[in-house]
């Protein structure tokens, strides 16, 4: 068999991995592959295999379909996997299924039963195996046999299970919109939730609405505005994570509405998080031009919400603050005078 190289993979393994990242050209490759496929279609069978020999045959498997081969002979060998009671293996058997089948293949009745069980875990890393190939596997005649445990675990206590499961529901509602209508009021609960996985998973979901039918989801604009705070927040001195909002919140400050109240509740967020996270020249500089905006308003109330911006503006680029200084001055005389 080999001794057992890293990562507790078989010499023989990472001697198939070697051979193929060193192959010349497709042709050499193809060999390779088809070579592999016929020794796991003869080892596969073999009575009184090693669980984790079993794992490593359908690890190899998976390395084979990536090639672009038919590794189909094996896939029932990875069902049986996802019944086993070790947690590695079951995740190995689920990952392999989730890649293997589609969710009309003849397998997956074999699969319905297992993932039922398994959403019902103590163990919520195996909850999360069973609600991955729940995303993938279940077709609309399958839903019924899941739905009720999948909406169950919108209230579990890991964050990483709920966002899987609120995913979930968005797949059922893909497949089906009609089998999860009376649901859909759960996207709304989750896009308050306190963790911004789960709110970032229901956004999804709600697009997807709100393209169809926008009119039903006006009301969930406050709660958008509350992503904004969010982004603050984890933006706050991360400069990789601050660069992937600046287009977003660019183009928010430049379009935002500033003739409605909403309109300017989003501009002036979008501005408190440009202040916020990792400076962007370009982000000041729009947010420098919405709170001249506030300032010359008629408003008292648009005006003080210009001067807190400010406020949190001038410190990241206090030349910011020249410019605007007229106005301030005519802030405090219309304070004075009234």
């Amino acid at each position: 068999m080999g001794s057992q190289g890293g990562f507790g993979q078989s010499k023989e393994f990472l001697d198939l991995v070697k051979s193929i990242g060193e192959a010349r050209s497709r042709s050499e490759e193809d060999r390779i592959v088809l070579n592999e496929i016929e020794t796991l279609k003869r080892r596969i069978i073999e009575p009184d295999i090693p669980k984790r020999k079993m794992k490593e045959f359908i690890i190899r498997l998976v390395y084979v379909e990536m090639l672009g081969h038919d590794a189909s002979f094996g896939y029932i060998h990875a069902v049986k996997m996802t019944h086993d009671d070790n947690i590695l293996l079951k995740r190995t058997g689920y990952l392999a299924v989730t890649l293997f089948l589609n969710d009309d293949h003849d397998l997956i009745i074999l699969i319905v039963n297992t993932i039922q069980k398994d959403l019902k875990s103590d163990n919520y890393l195996v909850v999360c195996a069973a609600l991955n190939a729940v995303c993938r596997l279940i077709n609309e005649e399958t839903i019924p046999a899941v739905l009720p445990q999948v909406v169950d675990l919108l209230n579990h206590p890991k964050e990483a299970v709920k966002k899987k499961a609120v995913m979930a529901l968005h797949w059922f509602y893909q497949q089906s919109p009609s089998s999860v209508s009376y649901l859909v009021s759960n996207f709304r609960k989750k896009l308050s939730d306190n963790d911004p996985s789960v709110m970032g998973a229901a956004l999804c979901p709600l697009f997807d609405l709100i393209t169809i039918d926008a009119n039903s989801y006006k009301d969930l604009v406050g709660s958008f505005i509350k992503l904004l705070k969010i982004l603050a927040l984890l933006g706050s001195g991360d400069k990789h994570a601050s660069e992937q909002m600046y287009t977003v919140l660019g183009d928010l400050i430049r379009k935002s509405d500033s003739s409605s109240n909403i309109g300017n509740a989003v501009l002036y967020e979008s501005v408190c998080c440009a202040s916020a996270i990792h400076p962007n020249t370009k982000l000041l500089e729009a947010a420098a031009d919405a709170i001249s905006k506030f300032l010359k308003s008629d408003s008292h109330n648009l005006k003080y919400m210009g001067i807190d911006a400010l406020g949190r503006l001038i410190k990241l680029s206090p030349g910011v603050a020249e410019q605007h200084q007229l106005a301030v001055i005519d802030c405090l005389e219309l304070n004075v005078t009234t």
